[in-house]
């Protein structure tokens, strides 16, 4: 007896997988449509890989939403195949065994089939299920957040020794999704602290100007004015007009947050925060992302992608205030969940 297994833990509820496996209409658009013989149904899996020609079904068990056994005969072969759904922490796991009962098969090519049936087109439909439940008039209620985790628990039995495990997710394009339908909010700037006021240095004429100290995290500023003695000559100098010397500029600081997870990807946002008591502008945050991810939607800066490394920049930062930053990453390593690193003119994000 040889029995090909399949296990995939999927985000999305019982009820949702059971209309996939069940209703005709899903059912023709991740594997494959079909007609009504009376007590049995013919499924057109000619030409399908796996498969030599349409399959007839006869249901055995029917036990709503959890289990699903059904007896398939394609011409000289006869299989059957159960289908449990039981419900987890994040979703539902979905378990698929069929076992040859009857002649012959290309058990690779069958086992293939699984995998291309249940852990990519079927996810699929899933997404664009659970799509039509988003209300895209909430502030935050952009693209579905369902990803599928896959393996493949069993193996062809004739191969002892062999096991396989795939990771795949749900492609979106069908809808054309790519391009996000989420409506992002910017957060308030915060108002600008008053500007304490400076401090004034009185030297003598033959001194020289006080120079100003500054701390490690920022430079306190200061004001040197100096005056002139009256020339003991009839006609005296005039007086300098007082003036101030530049002042380092605070440094920008930022923090970054993954706000959602995503089907191949997530969105992250990055708050960056002036303390100073002048507007900054000039300001660069750099985010590094994995291999092959890339930025799609942006919101609050411009961006620009070299290689990992995307670079955002935007409009100058009011004294005490702050930006926000939203972007979407695509990235093909479904376990992702936030950037590698994260840099606001140099200076790592916190938070991250």
């Amino acid at each position: 007896m040889i029995e090909i297994a399949t296990e995939v833990d999927l985000f999305h509820p019982p009820a949702r997988i059971w209309r996939a496996l069940t209703e005709r209409a899903l059912l023709a658009k991740w594997f494959a449509g079909s007609e009504s013989l009376g007590d049995r149904t013919l499924l057109r899996t000619a030409g399908l890989p796996g498969y030599d020609a349409d399959t007839e079904v006869e249901v055995v068990e029917l036990r709503a939403p959890e289990r699903l056994v059904l007896r398939c005969r394609e011409a000289a072969r006869s299989t059957r195949l159960a289908c449990d759904i039981v419900r987890t922490g994040h979703g539902s796991r979905l378990s698929v065994r069929e076992v040859l009962e009857e002649g012959d098969w290309d058990a690779d090519r069958r086992a293939e089939q699984h995998q291309g049936a249940v852990t990519g087109r079927l996810p699929a439909i899933l997404d664009w299920l659970a799509f039509q439940e988003v209300d895209l008039r909430r502030a935050e209620g952009g693209l579905t957040a369902e990803m599928p985790v896959v393996r493949l628990l069993g193996d062809v039995r004739s191969r002892a020794g062999r096991r396989r495990a795939v990771l795949a997710a749900a492609v979106l394009a069908v809808l054309g999704l790519a391009a996000g339908a989420a409506v992002w909010a910017t957060r308030p700037e915060q108002p600008a602290p008053a500007a304490a006021p400076p401090s004034a240095t009185l030297v003598a004429p033959s001194a020289s100007s006080a120079t100003p100290r500054a701390t490690p995290s920022r430079a306190t500023p200061s004001a040197t004015r100096r005056s002139v003695a009256p020339d003991p000559t009839p006609s005296a100098s005039p007086t300098r007009t007082p003036s101030r010397s530049p002042s380092p500029a605070a440094p920008m600081t930022a923090t970054y947050e993954t706000v959602s997870d995503r089907v191949f990807g997530y969105r992250g946002e990055v708050v960056v925060r002036n303390p100073g008591t002048a507007a900054r502008s000039g300001w660069t945050v750099t985010v590094t992302l994995g291999d092959g991810a890339t930025v799609g939607s942006v919101n609050g800066a411009e961006a620009k992608q070299d290689g990992t490394v995307v670079t955002f920049t935007g409009a100058a930062v009011p004294p005490g205030g702050s930006t926000t930053i939203r972007f979407d990453v695509r990235d093909p390593d479904l376990t992702a969940t936030g950037p590698e690193g994260c840099t606001v003119d140099g200076a790592a994000c916190s938070r991250l």
